[in-house]
């Protein structure tokens, strides 16, 4: 049902129905296919990385974590701390 005033209602008609689902599912279609074009051009600019041991590397400071201890809290917060060196690896 629809409000159209106050106090008044009426029924949808099946074609605006119709018509809204249709609408719906195009908008998600087109959704679909934008994510997957975004998705295909990052997979072409992403790089495998592979660390050795005796790298220095920077690690990124999570914003919704707010980590305090590595000094200001905010905006003005590092993004990243370090660097560290890789002592070991773990994993493949």
């Amino acid at each position: 049902m629809i409000w159209t005033e106050i106090g008044e209602s009426q029924l949808i008609r099946p074609e605006i129905m119709q018509e809204t689902t249709e609408k719906i599912f195009q908008i998600k279609e087109r959704l679909k296919t934008a994510r997957s074009r975004q998705k295909s051009y990052a997979d072409k600019r992403r790089k495998p990385l592979e660390f050795k041991v005796g790298d220095r590397v920077l690690l990124k400071v999570s914003p919704w974590k707010g980590v305090v201890r590595f000094g200001k809290k905010g905006k003005l917060a590092p993004r990243y701390v370090g660097p560290f060196e890789i002592m070991e690896r773990v994993g493949q």
